[in-house]
C-alpha cells in the first residue's frame, strides 16, 4: 500500500503533534508511507523527526492558503493509494487535487474539533458539503466531533463518519522527570499552575490569568505555547499586577518536564475536539482541572475536575479545593492516570492501518 499523510504544517498543535508522534509508528506497519506537509517553517517538531531520521516533504515556504499548492499536491496523489489528511485548507486543497487525478486514491480525512468558524457560514456550509462528499471515510475522534460532523453535514453522510480517538504516547509522559522549581525560578514552596496550549480565541488563557488574581501570592502560572493572542495575554498580566506570578513559555519540546513539575494541570479552552494536552496531563500524576465544555467532559468527567467555561471565581475555588483536600487531590490523580491508559497512542494506529486496508480492499 502507498500511503500519503498530508497536513499543513508542524507548527506546535495538537494535530501536528499527533501526526509526528504517529507517523514513525505507522511506516514500521506500512513501509511506503509519506508525511508531506504544505508549509515549511522551522518547529521543534519538524526537526525531532529529522533527528529520528524521518524524511518530511515540504512543498513551501509561503501560505497555506496559496491555491498552487493543488498543483503540488496532484502528482503526490497520483503516486499514492491512500491519503489521509488533517486540517483546513489542507482539506479543500486535497480534495480539489483528486479532482484532477484520474485514479482517485482513496481519500481518509480526520476531523479534529467540534467547532470551526465554517460552521458558522452558509457559503462554507454548502461547500463544506461539496468538499466531503468527495471522501471516501470521515474520522471523527470523539463522540462530540462525531455528532457535531453530522449535524453539519447531514444524514446523507453519516455511513462516511468513523470514530478513531487519538492517542498520546503515554510512555514519555510517565517516564519524564520534573525540574526542580528554582530551575524555573521559583521557590519550592510556591505553588504551579500549568496550562499548554496556543494562544488562540479557543483555549481562552484570560480565564486562568483571571483566576490567578484571586488566588493566594504562592500560586504561580506557567503558560507553555505561542500564537496570536500571546501579546494580549502578556498586557493583561501587566494589566492585573500579575508579572512576576505568571511566565510565558513560548513554545516547548519539554512538556512531559513541565508536567511533572507543575502541581496543577488547567486547560480553560472554550471548546475542542479530542484534547492531547489534557490526556496528556492525565497521564503525569498531576491533578487535572478543564472547562466543562465539549471535547473536555467527556474525557475529564468523573475523572479530574471541571469547572464552569469563562468563570474565573469557579475556576480559582476548584483550585483552591485540592490544596484544602488532599484526599481528594490523590483520588483525582489516580482516575486520570487510569483514564488516559484508554488513549494510548498504539491504539489509535492500530486502528488507523484496519482503517486504510479496509479501504483498499
Amino acid at each position: 500500500m502507498k500511503l500519503s499523510i498530508i497536513i499543513n504544517s508542524l507548527n506546535i498543535g495538537g494535530a501536528e503533534k499527533l501526526v509526528a508522534d504517529s507517523f514513525p509508528l505507522i511506516k514500521e506497519k506500512i513501509e511506503e508511507t509519506q508525511l508531506i506537509v504544505l508549509k515549511n517553517n522551522p518547529s521543534f517538531i519538524a526537526k525531532q523527526l529529522d533527528q529520528k531520521g524521518e524524511h518530511v516533504k515540504f512543498l513551501d515556504k509561503g501560505s497555506l492558503y496559496n491555491p498552487f499548492l493543488i498543483f503540488k499536491l496532484i502528482p503526490i496523489l497520483r503516486k499514492s493509494e491512500v491519503v489521509h489528511f488533517h486540517l483546513f485548507p489542507t482539506l479543500y486543497w486535497v480534495v480539489i487535487a483528486s479532482m484532477f487525478v484520474r485514479n482517485k486514491p482513496k481519500l481518509i480525512y480526520t476531523e479534529h474539533s467540534t467547532h470551526n468558524k465554517r460552521r458558522d457560514s452558509k457559503i462554507f456550509k454548502f461547500l463544506d458539503r461539496l468538499v466531503y462528499s468527495r471522501i471516501d471515510t470521515i474520522v471523527s475522534i470523539s463522540k462530540d466531533v462525531d455528532s457535531n460532523i453530522k449535524k453539519h453535514l447531514g444524514q446523507t453522510f453519516e455511513s462516511k463518519v468513523s470514530m478513531v480517538q487519538n492517542g498520546v504516547d503515554l510512555q514519555t509522559i510517565i517516564s519524564a522527570t520534573a525540574y526542580h522549581k528554582f530551575d524555573l525560578e521559583f521557590e519550592d514552596s510556591d505553588i504551579l499552575l500549568l496550562q499548554v496550549s496556543s494562544f488562540r480565541w479557543q483555549k481562552d488563557q484570560a480565564t486562568l490569568i483571571k483566576a490567578l488574581k484571586s488566588l493566594p501570592s504562592e500560586y504561580k502560572l506557567l503558560l507553555a505555547g505561542d500564537g496570536p493572542l500571546r501579546e494580549e495575554m502578556e498586557h493583561l498580566v501587566k494589566e492585573l499586577d500579575l508579572t512576576g506570578r505568571v511566565q510565558f513559555l513560548g513554545n516547548r519540546p519539554d512538556i512531559p518536564n513541565l508536567l511533572k513539575t507543575a502541581d496543577i494541570i488547567v486547560l480553560s479552552s472554550k471548546h475542542e475536539g479530542l484534547s492531547l494536552a489534557s490526556i496528556e496531563a492525565m497521564a503525569s500524576g498531576k491533578p487535572f482541572i478543564a472547562s466543562d465544555v465539549p471535547g473536555l467532559r467527556e474525557i475529564v468527567k468523573g475523572y479530574g475536575l471541571l469547572f464552569e467555561q469563562g468563570n474565573e471565581k469557579a475556576l480559582a475555588d476548584t483550585i483552591l479545593s485540592l490544596e484544602k483536600n488532599p484526599g481528594m487531590k490523590e483520588n483525582v490523580v489516580k482516575a486520570c492516570q487510569k483514564r488516559s491508559e484508554e488513549f494510548d497512542i498504539q491504539k489509535m494506529v492500530d486502528a488507523y492501518i484496519g482503517l486504510y486496508t479496509s479501504v483498499v480492499s
